[in-house]
């Protein structure tokens, strides 16, 4: 045991490995910047193919989401409306949001090539919110789902056919925010969790594991 604890103890600051600074007053900043992207909620110009908005879930907590639809979805509406997809990006925890490119790309790419409408939720970030926070924001933002007067989504979205999906850090989330409505079936009614879609996720636990012990000052 005496050489586990050793072999598990990092000489790496990870503060500054991960470029992040604590101010004197307690919050963070970031040296690691991500492009972002803004959201088009009226098209520029007539090739615009998937049309996206920000609408605000929690004021208090600065969550909100990301909504896609094939613009074609709002131009002529269907009577089959759209599976619900409620992403949730990658980072680590730590960075990125609903609004950085690599996130907004692929939200849009999804809303395009299943079709689907999608809902991407900006939850807070460790560490200054360490977790469940991220998940107890998954859960305000499917409660803000389920109450929503937002008209893309009372006009487009499929209530009963919803899936999570995440991708790293994001696929984790998922799947506690799936673990959490399995218990919430009811409550969160007309919203039906069909399934999840897991990309590339994390997952860590208590004990390393033999490999985390052994590239615990890997710097990759």
């Amino acid at each position: 045991m005496s050489n586990e604890i050793a072999r598990s103890h990092s000489t790496i600051d990870p503060y500054k490995h991960l470029q992040i600074v604590v101010n004197p007053d307690g919050t963070i900043t970031r040296s690691l910047i991500s492009p972002s992207t803004e959201a088009t909620p009226d098209p520029v110009n007539d090739d615009a193919v998937v049309l996206s908005k920000d609408v605000t879930v929690n004021q208090s907590k600065n969550t909100w989401v990301r909504i896609f639809v094939r613009r074609q979805a709002l131009d002529s509406p269907s009577s089959t409306k759209l599976p619900l997809i409620v992403d949730f990006h990658g980072g680590g925890f730590i960075f990125f949001s609903a609004a950085s490119s690599l996130s907004h790309e692929f939200c849009s790419n999804v809303a395009v090539e299943l079709p689907a409408i999608v809902v991407s939720v900006d939850y807070r970030l460790a560490p200054e919110h360490r977790l469940p926070a991220a998940y107890d924001d998954a859960m305000d933002a499917l409660q803000w789902i389920k109450n929503t007067q937002d008209d893309w989504l009372m006009k487009l979205a499929d209530f009963d056919n919803c899936f999570f999906m995440g991708s790293s850090a994001g696929g984790n989330i998922a799947y506690h925010a799936g673990l959490r409505a399995t218990a919430q079936v009811n409550n969160l009614l007309p919203l039906k969790i069909k399934g999840l879609l897991l990309l590339f996720p994390f997952f860590g636990a208590i004990k390393r594991t033999a490999s985390e012990l052994r590239l615990v000052n890997d710097r990759c």
